[in-house]
């Protein structure tokens, strides 16, 4: 008998007839309107960032009607968009162009209008990029940046450190006004004054394996940065393709945190770094317990990093970008299996989620309401999201610019939007 039904029968062979069993249901279907109310007062707002803009997505705690609006700065690509726990309203934008550069925007309406902190509206720019948020210089000062020259690259010889783009944006967990920022080629930078100006954790890049960092295929970039609510000073982040690191002391040293990696396309499968990270998760009410969706293999550490072993279990592929891990469970996790390296799609043409109630090595396919035919996408690094709802919503954007989404941790699913441009990011926010 199934656990769900089994659960019933017990508890009914367990009430007796009368007042009891009417007081009872009762109590049952004023939990549940008292639920009902609590979504219909709550809404959620999921930031989208495209190859071609920005769109903003809201609904109420139901989550089935979306209004959508956009697209923001459109023709951009916007790697990442993420609002501040501490103001909601306070969201902030990677706005980048192979041609014209990068620019930082910043949304205090909740993403109603923008501006380039520090950027007057009426002001012309004399200079490009037009103002400090939009300058991130790396430290070259004598004390602690000047040995930060070069990195290894694609065929070994040592090349530049060069400013590309900013890949993720990560505000303050106490602070709007603070907010971290991971850039290509990989360094993390902070800004104190709501991203006007920004300065570089130099720490990071100054350890001493930073020589030997590597690009991976999409280029050697910054593209997971997780606070920790328990301890203000730690931080994880992690690079493609140099692997995850940690501070303990809010920026100024750091370790690298690969022990138990395994990769078998780099010269030593257990270098201290080298390893192409693709996505780290934590649920905030468990800090050092971090789920990875490495290269290939998922992995797990109990121990805030400093040992991992795979979970990647019965999965039918262990390749993947995306993961996630459920808001108020802390044991399961969300990942979207893609074929292979090379092969950058769902296998079978299938798109399904996998999920894991038992912190790994379980998985099962969810994919009701889901394409289950010819679907030859991909889910992104930065692409999937939960929202903090009862019901636990989960989120994931593809290539081929849809939006899914499921009110119920994933066991049905179904699309807010079809025919976005291809989807590099998706956060999600739960607004009261």
């Amino acid at each position: 008998m199934p656990s769900r039904l089994r659960r019933k029968s017990n508890l009914q062979s367990d009430r007796l007839p009368g007042k009891n069993l009417r007081t009872d249901l009762a109590n049952d279907r004023h939990s549940c309107r008292s639920g009902e109310t609590r979504r219909a007062m709550s809404a959620v707002r999921v930031l989208v960032g495209t190859r071609k803009g920005a769109f903003i997505l809201t609904s109420d705690g139901k989550r089935k009607d979306w209004r959508i609006d956009g697209p923001h700065f459109a023709g951009w690509e916007i790697y990442h968009m993420k609002g501040s726990s501490v103001d909601p309203d306070r969201i902030y934008a990677s706005q980048t162009s192979g041609w014209f550069g990068q620019l930082l925007q910043c949304s205090s309406d909740g993403g109603k209008s923008w501006e380039q902190p520090g950027v007057k509206p009426d002001e012309t720019p004399q200079s490009w990029p037009p103002a400090k948020s939009n300058r991130f210089l790396y430290d070259v000062s004598p004390e602690t940046g000047k040995p930060l020259t070069t990195h290894q690259w694609y065929d070994g010889t040592q090349h530049p450190w060069e400013f590309k783009r900013v890949w993720h944006l990560e505000p303050s967990l106490t602070d709007a006004d603070t907010v971290y920022a991971g850039v290509e080629d990989a360094a993390l930078f902070r800004s104190t004054d709501g991203g006007k100006s920004w300065h570089e954790l130099a720490g990071l890049r100054g350890h001493g394996t930073g020589p030997h960092w590597q690009p991976g295929a999409g280029g050697m970039c910054l593209h997971t940065i997780i606070l920790d609510p328990a301890d203000p000073d730690r931080i994880y982040i992690a690079i493609s393709a140099a692997g995850a690191f940690r501070t303990d002391d809010g920026g100024a040293t750091w370790k690298p945190i690969n022990k138990g990696l395994v990769s078998n396309m780099i010269p030593n499968p257990t270098a201290e770094t080298g390893h192409c990270v693709h996505h780290i998760a934590m649920n905030p009410a468990r800090p050092g317990v971090l789920f990875m969706q490495k290269h290939w293999d998922v992995m797990r550490s109990d121990d805030a990093g400093d040992s991992w072993h795979e979970v990647s279990g019965n999965l039918p592929t262990d390749f993947g970008f995306a993961i996630d891990v459920h808001a108020h469970e802390p044991e399961t996790l969300y990942v979207v299996p893609i074929t292979s390296d090379s092969l950058h799609f769902p296998p079978e043409g299938k798109l399904r989620v996998y999920r894991s109630k038992t912190g790994g090595n379980e998985w099962e396919p969810l994919g009701k309401g889901l394409p289950q035919r010819d679907c030859y996408v991909n889910v992104l690094r930065d692409a999937m999201a939960v929202d903090s709802l009862d019901g636990c919503g989960v989120y994931f954007g593809t290539t081929g610019g849809q939006v899914y989404c499921s009110a119920d941790a994933g066991d049905n699913w179904m699309p807010i939007v079809h025919d976005l441009p291809g989807v590099l990011s998706v956060e999600v926010q739960t607004l009261a």
